[in-house]
C-alpha cells in the first residue's frame, strides 16, 4: 500500500466519522492528522531501553511484530475549538478539552484499529500497541513508564522533539494525541530534523506558569506525581471524565514549532 493512499484514507475516515464531533455538536476534535514514518530497526528504538528514555520495559517494534519494517506514527492535534476551552489561568478545564481526551482518545484508538484493518486487507501484517493486549502502561503503579511510548515513538518518527511538559512537540504544536502502527511493508522514513530531545523548546517558561498543580519547573521539567495527583482531583468535578492539558494551551508550542531565537516569546 502506498503511503498516500494510507494517509487518503485516513482523512477520509476522520472527516466522515460522526465520532470526530462533540457529541450532539458540529465541533470537529481532531484536526488533519500528522504522519511520520521510522525504520522498525531505527537504532534509536534500542535507545529507548534506557532508563533515562523510557526503560527496558519498552518492546522494540520486532518484538511486536516479527519481521517489523516500519512504524508509523500518527499525531491527531485538537481542533480550535477544544484547544480555545481549555486556555486561560486557574483550575477550570474545559468540557471539550475533557471530552476530546477521553472521548477523543476511544476515536483515536478506533481509527487506529481501522488503519491496522486497512493494512491487513491489503495482506500487510502490522500490529497497534496500545490496542494489543501486550500493552502495558505503569503510571496507575506510578512508575510513569510503558513498554511502548508514542511520544518516543513519534520523536523517532521525525514528527517532533520535547517540551519542558514532556509533550511532543510537532510542526502542528503538542495540543493533542498520539497513535501508532507498526507495519511489516517498508516505507521510506521520514527524516528528522533535528538533533535534541528538547531542540523545539524555547523554554520561554509559558507551560510553567499555565500549570495549576506546580509540577513543572524551568529547571528540572516535570514531576510527574504532582501532574498526576491534580488529575485525580479533577474526577471529583468532571467524572466520568478527568484531565488537565493546560500547559499544551496558550502557549508558543501549543499549535506549532515556538521560536527557538526568542526565548521570551509568549
Amino acid at each position: 500500500m502506498h503511503r498516500n493512499q494510507f494517509e487518503t484514507e485516513l482523512g477520509r475516515f476522520l472527516s466522515e466519522s460522526a465520532e470526530n464531533r462533540i457529541d450532539g455538536t458540529d465541533v470537529h476534535i481532531f484536526e488533519t492528522p500528522l504522519i511520520g514514518v521510522a525504520a522498525a530497526g531505527d537504532p534509536l528504538f534500542i535507545k529507548m531501553k534506557n532508563p533515562e528514555l523510557v526503560g527496558e520495559r519498552f518492546l522494540l517494534p520486532e518484538e511486536w511484530l516479527p519481521g517489523a519494517k516500519s512504524v508509523i506514527s500518527v499525531f491527531f492535534p485538537f481542533s480550535e475549538t477544544v484547544r480555545k476551552s481549555n486556555r486561560g489561568s486557574g483550575k477550570e478545564i474545559g468540557f471539550e478539552w475533557l471530552y476530546g481526551r477521553i472521548e477523543g482518545q476511544r476515536f483515536l484508538e478506533k481509527t487506529m484499529l481501522f488503519l491496522s484493518r486497512l493494512l491487513a486487507d491489503a495482506g500487510i501484517s502490522n500490529v497497534v500497541p496500545q490496542c494489543d493486549p501486550r500493552y502495558w502502561d505503569g503510571v496507575k503503579e506510578e512508575l510513569y513508564t510503558s513498554n511502548w511510548s508514542e511520544r518516543h515513538v513519534a520523536f523517532v518518527a521525525g514528527l517532533g522533539t520535547f517540551g519542558l511538559s514532556r509533550g511532543l512537540i510537532t510542526r502542528r504544536g503538542m495540543a493533542g494525541r498520539f497513535g501508532s502502527l507498526i507495519s511489516a511493508e517498508k516505507w521510506k522514513p521520514d527524516e528528522r530534523d533535528y538533533e535534541e530531545v528538547y531542540e523545539y523548546c524555547s523554554r520561554c517558561g509559558a507551560c510553567v506558569k499555565n500549570c495549576p498543580s506546580g509540577s513543572i519547573a524551568l529547571e528540572g521539567g516535570k514531576d510527574h506525581t504532582l501532574c498526576r495527583a491534580f488529575m485525580e482531583e479533577t474526577k471529583k468535578t468532571y467524572s466520568p471524565r478527568f484531565g488537565c492539558g493546560k500547559c499544551q494551551v496558550g502557549v508558543p508550542c501549543e499549535s506549532r514549532v515556538p521560536n527557538r531565537n526568542n526565548a521570551s516569546e509568549k
